[in-house]
């Protein structure tokens, strides 16, 4: 197996030059489709935030879910990355990426419009609605590595930590008004509406993409071109086992991204066996509705709206990996702890506001860790390490979200919680202390 060392741009099947002004942008950075991607973004998102917790009321309030099916429902939506993540990177390699988002939106819009009429009639089942969640979750794979990899064809390198910052303070104002928004509607048309906003937006989404006209380099095989101003000598046939080879040696064979891949994975296991738990345990231990329920999830969004835009400038300052350090104890272990910890009573708001406050700090690092993978990272490999990464972190979902669900019926909530805050504490630790550490973006 290569190094990551030989895994050059020049080793892998090259990309036809494109002219001038079809290149990505330097005069700004919404010039060239990132603003359109931008808004697309944002409005299937708000629809994203609104079912995630509309979904999870659904199951606790009207189909009486036990915390085992909370977390099976959970699992099924991220187990596809289990079986199609690696695969999806490999494909939207070879591929351009905008006419991947655009099918993945119609697909998206057809499986959460049935969800939503299923919801509405009455016919949804806990295992009628694990099926769907999992194909809903088979397209977000293709869709996610299509648009992480679509970013830097957009913005130039120099301009990619100011791009992913802006996508994560939009995210975090998501992040704020949408469980706030499902709260409401939940609570006043009941949570089928909800769901049916999520399948609309995905068609709002699919609309806007359709405006970005920017051409996407062509990734051509070596015996496929019939075009002699191409360069196709250093271009291999396609093979999948070599490409996906190809991908996991860049990651965890590079001294930098390996250890932030590891500590990530981490991450999103122990956080996603906390997360399942969570609104069982406001709803059903500290009586909380559903209003107050989005009211507390969107503390995170406001920390983090309040702090993304400073990304660019604390990296400019102290560097990614002590951003990175610096910032996790406060947004992974610590606010965990708080959440485990909350008291019943009045005080439980609060006190579960405050914990959701501090995850919203990993807005920081969420898009200087995008900024910084990307930017290390050759264009032909960027869709399969994008793929590599986030299959194993969102794969890990499907195991973590269901033994949450078992620890909290076994061993109550608190417990689960106390749980997920030790693995936290353990990954921060090592990431503290890891080579990262010292991550620069490069100049």
């Amino acid at each position: 197996m290569p190094s990551w060392r030989d895994l050059h741009p020049n080793r892998h099947a090259q990309l036809v030059n494109l002219p001038a002004d079809d290149l990505p942008p330097t005069g700004g950075l919404w010039r060239g489709g990132f603003g359109r991607l931008f808004a697309a973004d944002a409005i299937s998102s708000t629809g994203r935030a609104m079912s995630s917790l509309a979904l999870q009321l659904l199951l606790v309030t009207t189909m009486q879910a036990t915390p085992e099916q909370l977390g099976i429902v959970r699992g099924a939506q991220w187990a596809p990355y289990l079986v199609f993540g690696l695969v999806a990177g490999v494909v939207v390699d070879r591929v351009r990426r905008r006419p991947v988002l655009i099918a993945s939106d119609v697909a998206s819009t057809l499986t959460w419009g049935a969800i939503a009429a299923l919801a509405f009639t009455g016919r949804l089942t806990v295992p009628v609605l694990v099926g769907l969640v999992f194909l809903a979750g088979s397209i977000t794979c293709f869709e996610v590595a299509a648009w992480q990899s679509y970013v830097p064809r957009l913005v130039p390198d120099p301009l990619l930590p100011a791009a992913f910052a802006r996508l994560e303070q939009m995210g975090s104002v998501i992040t704020a008004a949408g469980p706030l928004g499902a709260g409401a509607l939940v609570r006043l048309v009941g949570a089928p509406i909800a769901l049916a906003v999520d399948a609309l937006t995905y068609a709002v989404s699919m609309v806007l993409l359709l405006t970005i006209r920017r051409a996407e380099p062509v990734r051509v095989r070596a015996r496929a071109s019939a075009d002699t101003s191409v360069d196709t000598s250093a271009a291999p046939d396609r093979h999948l086992g070599r490409e996906l080879r190809e991908g996991a040696t860049w990651v965890y064979g590079h001294p930098m991204i390996r250890p932030y891949a590891l500590w990530l994975h981490t991450w999103f296991f122990f956080s996603n066996l906390g997360i399942p738990v969570v609104v069982f345990f406001a709803s059903d231990e500290l009586g909380l509705g559903p209003v107050a329920i989005g009211a507390v999830f969107a503390a995170a969004g406001v920390v983090g709206m309040a702090v993304a835009g400073s990304a660019p400038r604390l990296e400019r300052r102290h560097g990614v990996g002590r951003v990175f350090a610096a910032t996790e104890w406060f947004a992974s272990p610590l606010a965990w702890a708080v959440i485990a910890l909350t008291p019943t009573g009045w005080w439980a708001i609060p006190v579960l506001a405050l914990g959701h406050g501090l995850t919203g700090l990993s807005t920081l690092t969420a898009g200087l860790g995008m900024s910084y993978r990307s930017v290390v990272t050759p264009d032909p490999l960027r869709a399969r390490m994008n793929a590599t990464i986030r299959t194993v972190n969102w794969g890990s979902i499907a195991v973590a979200a269901p033994l949450g669900g078992w620890i909290a019926h076994s061993f109550g909530n608190r417990t689960a919680l106390g749980v997920a805050a030790a693995g936290l504490l353990a990954a921060t630790a090592y990431l503290a202390q890891s080579p990262f550490r010292t991550a620069r973006m490069p100049s």
